[in-house]
């Protein structure tokens, strides 16, 4: 495995567990200001667990769609992408400060403007849809074979059956070679 994953971070216009509602634009700000690079990747929102870099962080129309690859020269990273890989994780949660919010009905708080920190990979995500995608096994395989059979040599045509009771192969006439 090489450490790579996609997802998404948060969902635009989903409650989660804690009554927040993010809105669309409300990254724009941070990740103009720093950056994938100035965002970290932490393992449950732990400062001492960095386990990777985010190598793109986008807002779209679903909400913030990250990309990232684990740091598998870390322990905790090879352990993570294992895990990944299976299917026993797939949960993502922001680490963030509040720049501009305002309460909505049902006690129901939009997000506005944040200043993102950091993103974890989590067990339990606050935002239930805040997962990353499963890979996708099916298209890896065929890129595989494809792969092998670009790099395989020329198939040569089989020579002829010496076994016995083996019909002969049909026997065509030689090119003629002209020169003019």
């Amino acid at each position: 495995m090489d450490g790579h994953f996609t997802g998404y971070a948060s969902l635009f216009g989903v409650p989660d567990l804690g009554r927040d509602v993010v809105a669309p634009g409300a990254f724009a700000a941070s990740l103009a200001a720093r950056g994938a690079a100035g965002i970290r990747m932490l393992w449950q929102h732990d400062p001492a667990e960095p386990v990777g870099r985010w190598l793109s962080l986008r807002e779209d129309s679903r909400g913030l769609r990250v990309a990232g690859q684990l740091n598998l020269a870390v322990q905790r990273a090879r352990e993570l992408d294992a895990l990944l890989r299976e299917g026993s994780l797939d949960g993502l949660s922001i680490g963030f400060r509040t720049v501009r919010a305002q309460p909505q009905r049902g006690g129901l708080r939009r997000l506005e403007a944040i200043d993102l920190w950091e993103i974890s990979l989590v067990t339990f995500p606050l935002q239930t849809g805040a997962r990353i995608a499963a890979p996708d096994r099916t298209s890896l395989a065929q890129d595989l074979h494809a792969l092998a059979r670009r790099m395989a040599p020329p198939r040569r045509p089989a020579p002829p059956s010496t076994r016995p009771g083996s019909r002969p192969a049909a026997i065509l006439p030689a090119p003629s070679a002209r020169f003019a």
